[in-house]
């Protein structure tokens, strides 16, 4: 997957960042980033750290909706931030980098080579980003606990043909990211590992059924 500022040199990304206005925030560790974004017009950019876009349900349980990892895109049509219970807490100390909507939109913009390198970086991560949203929506669809986590390993599984998955969150954030009881998921995780299915070590499990 592209970063957005691949094949841009320093120069030709500082050029951008005047042609597009844009603006950088800084936010520490489990800061609200962008309380406004459900109001504002914009595309954002994790140009460091990283952060989670966050459901808040009414008992006040908390659902991973996205992790946002370094060259992460997210806003206001292309992200789930609509929501008043949706929230975007950084993880860490965290950059975004903001761009309003219609500057970025603006066809004069096309005559720099630059740009058009640019848009069709941050193209490409959206249509990224739009796949792994089908591929969250497939586990969800499961109605059991463990077909939802033998649905996320084997999605992982194709993706990087490997039996050894690192994921890219707790095992704590596994369990809001498939939506399910944490307690639970962890029962359901011994019982795959004592009948033989995985093997697990911090963030890396291991397939020993592919």
């Amino acid at each position: 997957m592209n970063t957005p500022f691949a094949d841009l040199s320093r120069l030709q990304t500082d050029r951008l960042f005047d042609l597009l206005g844009v603006h950088i925030f800084k936010y520490n560790k489990k800061e609200e980033i962008l309380p406004t974004i459900k109001n504002e017009n914009i595309i954002c950019i994790v140009t460091s750290g990283s952060a989670q876009i966050v459901f808040i349900e009414y008992n006040g349980n908390e659902i991973i909706i996205e992790n946002l990892e370094k060259d992460s895109l997210f806003g206001t049509y292309i992200s789930t931030t609509n929501n008043e219970n949706c929230h975007i807490i950084a993880k860490e100390d965290t950059e975004v980098v903001v761009i309003d909507y219609n500057k970025l939109m603006n066809p004069q913009n096309l005559r720099y080579p630059y740009f058009n390198t640019f848009f069709r970086n941050i193209f490409d991560i959206i249509n990224n980003k739009f796949k792994n949203t089908n591929e969250r929506i497939r586990i969800l669809e499961k109605k059991q606990i463990r077909e939802k986590l033998l649905e996320y390993f084997d999605i992982e599984y194709k993706k990087n043909r490997s039996r050894n998955i690192v994921m890219p969150f707790t095992l704590k954030d596994l369990a809001d990211y498939i939506a399910v009881n944490r307690s639970a998921m962890f029962r359901e995780l011994k019982h795959l590992k004592d009948e033989g299915f995985i093997e697990i070590k911090s963030k890396k499990i291991t397939l020993l059924y592919k």
